[in-house]
């Protein structure tokens, strides 16, 4: 398990290994001064194994800077082989991806822990 924090409010993420891919959880709100830390974070964990979950149930908010990098590390993701799945999305965070239309690219799933919607 690999933690990195960001000094930005204190947000924080974490890494861990599961047999088929990897779990991201992040911690606090995702804005444009802690996506640098989220994207080092997903770097590392993309190529190694086929399926990564970004779990959000800690994210309590999320702006626009944030939703461009889930969606760019989504691409990113798809482009090495990957699977990106986002879990635990808050209100507002599946509110801003439906008003922005990007709530389709990402798959629902309940084996870590929830859904995103």
């Amino acid at each position: 398990m690999t933690d990195g924090m960001s000094t930005a409010r204190g947000f924080r993420v974490q890494r861990r290994e599961t047999e088929d891919g990897w779990i991201v959880e992040c911690f606090g709100r995702l804005t444009s001064e802690n996506v640098p830390l989220l994207k080092e974070e997903m770097r590392q964990a993309c190529g190694r194994k086929g399926r990564i979950v970004l779990d959000l149930k800690e994210v309590p908010m999320m702006d626009s800077s944030g939703l461009g990098a889930v969606v760019t590390l989504h691409v990113s993701a798809r482009t090495r082989g990957c699977k990106l799945e986002v879990v635990n999305a808050s209100k507002q965070i599946r509110e801003l991806f439906s008003m922005t239309n990007v709530i389709g690219l990402f798959e629902a799933t309940g084996r870590h822990g929830g859904r995103m919607m």
